[in-house]
């Protein structure tokens, strides 16, 4: 069962939030940077929470910088500590060269498809 839910565009960058069997699913869409990157802190807050599980589709995602790889560690921290997971899918080539880069994708399951992320 999917929940759709609202995009919010911040200058380069909309995030769509939706529901699949109770995994909260985010689509941002455009480039992460310094400028944009508070839009998807908002949608990953887990404050009330019980065990979250969220997935984040970024294949269209244009463009991350390290405002970006922090977002997704400060995330990755809250969900973990919160008794959830986090988990990424369909990154765009530029996208995944930076996360193998820094080594995120050692730290946070990245799926090839958002299926496989959602797939318990």
């Amino acid at each position: 069962m999917s929940d759709t839910g609202q995009a919010e565009q911040v200058g380069g960058l909309s995030v769509a939030v939706t529901s699949t069997d109770g995994i909260r699913v985010l689509a941002p869409a455009g480039e992460i940077d310094h400028h944009t990157g508070d839009q998807l802190r908002r949608a990953l807050d887990v404050t009330g929470t019980a065990r979250p599980r969220i997935v984040i589709d970024m294949s269209q995602v244009t463009f991350m910088d390290s405002s970006g790889i922090n977002i997704l560690i400060a995330a990755y921290s809250t969900v973990t500590e919160a008794g959830g997971w986090l988990r990424i899918a369909a990154c765009t080539d530029s996208v995944q060269r930076v996360l193998q880069l820094v080594g995120i994708d050692d730290i946070i399951e990245c799926h090839p498809t958002l299926p496989a992320a959602l797939t318990p």
